[in-house]
Parts: structure tokens; C-alpha cells; sequence
């Protein structure tokens, strides 16, 4: 299958899967948002996702894309790599024109997947997982596992985690731009006119959704969330 077989073909696997990725992210952003808002609706919201069946079949879903998406990057750098045989410890200098984000995707892309786990472990784990096996209690801070608000306040009350959050929002950022015009490229909907569009398109819709998501952590971690203290 050209999909799988080809380089063109994971090529188009990674820029569908990463594409789905980002429109993913978005909506994660704005149900964040939410809890900046009203602690009662954010966690009407998850009481909506919870541990209901199409909640998990789309987590699980969700997994596949990311699966997918993670496991064409590696077999695409090692292809690269094999292309390039020994010519790359030929010269040290770094090309012109080549972003710094492009010769850094894939450790980029590692930086996000540590970041899934801490992530999995702080909130899906706690929330949806343990609605599925521990009576609807969250395993920490002696939360209901529905309490999303709850569990946002306990995580980035602590400034570690708000950093360790912060970081990974910047890793997210940095391979998202790239990916963004990169996928339309390979999709071929970026032609001379459009790339540069392409490109800038990118930069401020990912910009936006991922100080969507700094934001939520910020306000927690300084003063609880708005809903607390408004003044924030």
C-alpha cells in the first residue's frame, strides 16, 4: 500500500494525522478556557465526556492518531538518515534557509510525547480513568474524578508542573508551526502563491490555541483560577 510503502505516502499519513492533531488541540483549548470562566460549567463539561462510551472511543481514537503519527516520524527519520548514509557527519555547518524547528521535529516531537505521559498521568488517569475503575474517585487530592476544576487547581498549584506545562506548550508551538505549513505543503494545497499564507495562517492560529491553553495554567498557577479570584 502506496500509504505505507512510500515515502510520499507516510508523508501524507503523518501531515493527515498531525492535521487531526491540531484540530484536536483546539478543541481541548477552548473546553479549557471554559474553566477560566465558570468552575460549574468546565465541569458540566466533563460530567459530558466522563467516562461515556463515545468519550472513551474517541480517546482511544485519539491514541491511534497520535500512535500513527509518532511511529511514521521515527520510520521518516531513519529513511532520512539511511538516504543520507555517512554524508552527514561531513560537514558541521548548519544549510542556510533550513529553520531550526525543521532540523529539530523529531526531538521536538519527543519533548510532546513526555509531555503526553505527564499529562495522561495528571488528568486522564485521574479523571477518566479512574471513573472507569475507582468508583469515580480521582486517585489524588481526595477529588470526585468529574471534578475537572478541582483537578486544574491541584495540578497547577504546583509550580513545577506549572513550568514543566509551560515548556511543553513551547515544544508544541515550535513543531505545530512547522507542521502546519509542512502538511499543506505535502498535501499540495501550498503552491508558490500560498506557502508564504500558508505559513502565516499557521503561526497565528497555532499561537492562539496554545496561549489558550498557557493561559488557563497561568491563572491557576497565580491565583487559583478567575472563578476564585477575579481579580486575576
Amino acid at each position: 500500500m502506496w500509504l505505507t510503502n512510500s515515502s510520499i505516502g507516510r508523508k501524507v499519513v503523518m501531515s493527515v494525522t498531525g492535521i487531526a492533531l491540531i484540530l484536536f488541540l483546539t478543541f481541548h483549548a477552548c473546553m479549557n478556557v471554559v474553566a477560566l470562566v465558570s468552575a460549574e460549567a468546565y465541569n458540566t463539561v466533563c460530567e459530558m465526556l466522563g467516562a461515556n462510551w463515545y468519550a472513551v472511543a474517541a480517546t482511544a481514537g485519539l491514541a491511534a492518531l497520535v500512535v500513527l503519527h509518532f511511529v511514521f516520524a521515527i520510520i521518516l527519520t531513519l529513511q532520512n538518515r539511511k538516504a543520507r548514509g555517512t554524508n552527514r557527519y561531513a560537514v558541521t555547518a548548519k544549510p542556510d534557509k533550513v529553520e531550526w524547528t525543521s532540523q529539530n521535529m523529531f526531538v521536538l516531537g519527543l519533548i510532546v510525547v513526555l509531555g503526553i505521559v505527564i499529562h495522561l498521568y495528571h488528568f486522564w488517569y485521574n479523571m477518566m480513568f479512574a471513573e472507569l475503575v475507582n468508583d469515580g474517585d480521582a486517585f489524588v487530592g481526595g477529588l470526585e474524578a468529574s471534578d475537572g476544576f478541582g483537578m486544574i487547581a491541584l495540578t497547577f498549584g504546583n509550580p513545577v508542573n506549572a513550568v514543566l506545562y509551560l515548556v511543553w506548550f513551547a515544544a508544541i508551538w515550535f513543531h505545530m508551526t512547522h507542521g502546519f505549513w509542512s502538511a499543506m505543503q505535502t498535501l499540495g494545497v501550498s503552491g508558490k502563491t500560498w506557502f508564504n499564507r500558508w505559513r502565516c495562517i499557521g503561526n497565528i492560529y497555532v499561537t492562539v490555541v496554545m496561549l489558550m491553553f498557557a493561559a488557563v495554567v497561568i491563572c491557576f498557577a497565580l491565583c487559583g483560577g478567575a472563578v476564585c479570584h477575579p481579580s486575576c
